[in-house]
Order: C-alpha cells, then sequence, then structure tokens
C-alpha cells in the first residue's frame, strides 16, 4: 500500500471509531466502549498529524498561486519568505509523521520486570547493584509508576547479589526496554583504604511481564522446592519454609522467591518471573531471526553488551551504544534518566526510518 493510502486508511479509520463511540449502544457496553477508546488514542496522534500536515500543504498550494498573479515586489518577498517556512515545517512535519508510523512494539505498553545482578567485582559489584535498583525506583517513582520488589539477595554490606523487582505503569517497557545490559561503575570502593579507582559491573535484564495467556505453563514441567528464608551470609531469617524454587525443566530456568512469608505468595511471585522469563527467550529467539536481515545499533536484548559506563572522578555518564556522556551523574544515580531514554528511543528510530528507506 502506498503511503498515500495508508494515510487515507488511517483518517477514514480514526473518523469511523470517533462515530462508534459516541454511539449510544456503545457507552452502554462498557468493554466495547474500552477497547474502542483505547483503538482511538492509539490512532489519534497519528490522525492530528497528517490533519497538520495536510492543512500545511493546503496553506502552500495557497501561497503558491498567489505568488504566480502577484506583482508587486513586497507581496512576492513576503510570500516567498512565507513558502520557505511552510516547506520546512512540511519537512518536520512528514519526519514525525514517518516516525508515528513505525510499526510499534507490541510489548511497550506492558508493565516489566527487571533483573539486576552484581557481576565483576565483588562486594562493590553488590553495592552498584543497589545503587541501580535505586535509580530505576526513583525513576519510576517520578514517573508515577508503582514498583514492587519480588526477590531479592542481600550482600553483607548492604548490596545486593541479585534483585528483581516488577515496575507497573502505562508505558513502563517502552521507557525501560533500553536498559538491558552491562552497566559499569569506576569509582574508589568504600571497601578500599588505599584510594585506588576499581572497575565493577552489574547485568540489567528488563523482562515485558508476561500474562497467563501468552505464556501457558505445564505444572507437570515444573520442579517445586521448598525451604527456609535467608539473608546475607546464608543466616536463616524466617522460622517457616516459605522461600519456593521453581525449576522449568524443559529449558531449565530456576527461580526462586523469599520476600513474602506466604509460600503461597512467593510461589506466584516466582511464577510470575519465570512466565516473563520465558515469554523474554521466546522474543530472543524472534530477534535473532531478524537480526539476520538487519543489525540495529540499539540493541534490547542482549545482556553481554556492556552498554553504560558511570565514572564517579568525572562525574559522568557515558551510553556506549550512542556515543552519548552526561555530566550529571548524581542527578542520573537520583532517577533523573529521561535524557539518557529520550537518547536511545530517538536513535532507534532512526536506525528504523534508514531502514524504511
Amino acid at each position: 500500500m502506498k503511503m498515500k493510502e495508508k494515510l487515507k486508511e488511517v483518517l477514514k479509520n480514526y473518523e469511523e471509531l470517533t462515530v462508534k463511540l459516541s454511539n449510544p449502544e456503545v457507552i452502554k457496553d462498557q468493554e466495547k466502549f474500552m477497547q474502542l477508546a483505547k483503538a482511538l488514542a492509539e490512532v489519534e496522534p497519528l490522525a492530528k498529524k497528517i490533519s497538520e500536515l495536510e492543512a500545511v500543504k493546503e496553506s502552500k498550494r495557497e501561497a503558491e498561486e498567489l505568488l504566480k498573479a502577484e506583482k508587486d515586489s513586497q507581496m512576492v518577498a513576503w510570500l516567498q519568505e512565507e513558502l520557505k517556512e511552510l516547506t520546512a515545517k512540511e519537512t518536520v512535519l512528514n519526519e514525525e509523521l514517518r516516525r508515528l508510523m513505525l510499526p510499534k512494539d507490541p510489548n511497550d505498553s506492558k508493565d516489566v520486570i527487571v533483573e539486576i545482578r552484581a557481576g565483576a567485582g565483588g562486594q562493590e559489584a553488590s553495592l552498584f547493584a543497589a545503587d541501580l535498583f535505586r535509580m530505576y525506583s526513583r525513576y519510576a517513582e517520578r514517573q508515577g509508576f508503582k514498583t514492587e520488589v519480588m526477590s531479592s539477595s542481600p550482600s553483607e554490606l548492604g548490596g545486593f547479589k541479585e534483585i528483581i523487582f516488577a515496575v507497573k505503569g502505562k508505558g513502563a517497557y517502552s521507557q525501560l526496554k533500553y536498559e538491558s545490559g552491562v552497566h559499569r561503575v569506576q569509582r574508589v570502593p568504600v571497601t578500599e583504604s588505599s584510594g585506588r579507582i576499581h572497575t565493577s559491573t552489574a547485568t540489567v535484564a528488563v523482562l515485558p511481564e508476561a500474562e497467563e495467556i501468552e505464556v501457558e505453563i505445564n505444572p507437570q514441567d515444573l520442579r517445586v522446592d521448598i525451604f527456609r528464608s535467608s539473608g546475607p551470609g546464608g543466616q536463616s531469617v524466617n522460622t517457616t519454609d516459605s522461600a519456593v524454587r521453581i525449576t522449568h525443566l524443559p529449558t531449565g530456568i530456576v527461580v526462586h522467591c523469599q520476600e513474602e512469608r506466604s509460600q503461597l505468595q512467593n510461589k506466584e511471585r516466582a511464577l510470575r518471573i519465570l512466565r516473563a522469563r520465558l515469554y523474554e527467550k521466546e522474543l530472543l529467539e524472534q530477534q535473532r531471526e531478524l537480526a539476520q536481515a538487519r543489525k540495529m545499533q540499539v540493541g534490547t536484548g542482549d545482556r553481554s553488551e556492556r552498554i553504560r559506563t558511570y565514572n564517579f572522578p568525572q562525574g559522568r555518564v557515558t551510553d556506549h551504544r550512542i556515543g552519548l556522556t552526561l555530566y550529571n551523574l548524581e542527578a542520573i544515580l537520583d532517577g533523573e534518566i529521561n535524557e539518557l531514554i529520550e537518547a536511545l528511543v530517538a536513535a532507534d528510530q532512526s536506525e528504523r526510518l534508514k531502514e524504511v528507506v
């Protein structure tokens, strides 16, 4: 389908949805009304941009017609300047329109499960994992998202060997999906007396949270072990056997959860994590197939890729995928990561636009 036909189809769809939503019968049916309202909300930004572009094109046509008949030199100069501005605006709107028409990631509206694991660097890596958890928690708070710790393995100095948490909110995955990968910190560790700068790492994985209908888990494929919760150093922190370990036999994926005192709640959380990991596994397989035909600059799935460095002596953060360096380390670790996220989204869109062109 040609672009002009696609745009007409979008406007037609928008008008039909608007008419349907004003139908009293549809208004009475709340489920139907919500479905149509969601569909309208998705197509409305595109429809408005198309209308804005058409208005600019019409103004441009009118100015061109006037210019042909105009004899007054001052009016000619004014119309030429007007045409220049309208042409520039048309170019910008066409670019914005192409971005809006890029295929949507079906997972963008989902909640996410974020897994942070300490990498190289011992206790310092665990402390860095805690810093990243705080950064994402503060970011989620600023966005109006809710966070829920699902599983954690604290370290002796107050860091985390591993922490898994959910972030709930509209578009959580669309905002956080570029955070998957290896994060590196360069600083003087609290455990270092000589003041030498060390490099430590932590791995972040951002998984779209899958619904039960999206990932079907056969109970016969699971081995469920119950044990007593433990804290830093392995000491028992609970007098009852409430911690749960689930092994998915076909894939070998193991999930454990001990945050709650209730065995049932821990099992439910562990299943949510398992479901997300199985869903991600399927997504990565699809991405590998696509990667044979195209190579994206900004990845969302390779956990072994070093994506970002947090350098404390220089107060800078560098995202290696897009070559962006910001000198506001303290603010970023306090959750102000919008500038990074927006730059990553823009870079990803630019790469995809190149493919379309």
